[in-house]
């Protein structure tokens, strides 16, 4: 058990809306992923859609409305709603997951996750 050095684990890699496993929490998942520009449209029918922003800002629209987050903020999105991250500069993201939730809520179109 040691200290999990978020900043240094973001400067591992470059490539955007790949999320890397830094560690895991009761059966969750706890990644940090690099964003920047639009994501796909998507839904998780069982979990909810943590966000919580580590630098920059990223919009989370939903079809109804969108949330603006700054460093610091966090947003859950229920599970069943679909959204979208927006990035319009290159943000830095922690994300908490059930380990093995697709990222685009669909397996044969998600990332393979790799941990860091």
């Amino acid at each position: 058990m040691s200290a999990i050095n978020l900043a240094d684990k973001l400067s591992q890699f470059s490539e955007h809306w790949s999320p890397k496993i830094v560690g895991q929490f009761n059966g969750h998942d706890l990644m940090v992923v690099k964003v920047e520009g639009e994501f796909v449209w998507h839904s998780h029918p069982d979990t909810d859609d943590l966000f919580l922003v580590l630098k920059g800002e990223v919009d989370i629209e939903m079809r109804d409305r969108t949330v603006t987050l700054r460093e610091g903020e966090m947003f859950v999105v229920p599970k069943g709603v679909e959204h979208r991250p927006v990035a319009r500069a290159e943000a830095h993201l922690m994300l908490i997951e059930p380990a093995g939730t697709p990222n685009t809520g669909d397996a044969e179109t998600a990332v393979v996750k790799e941990m860091l």
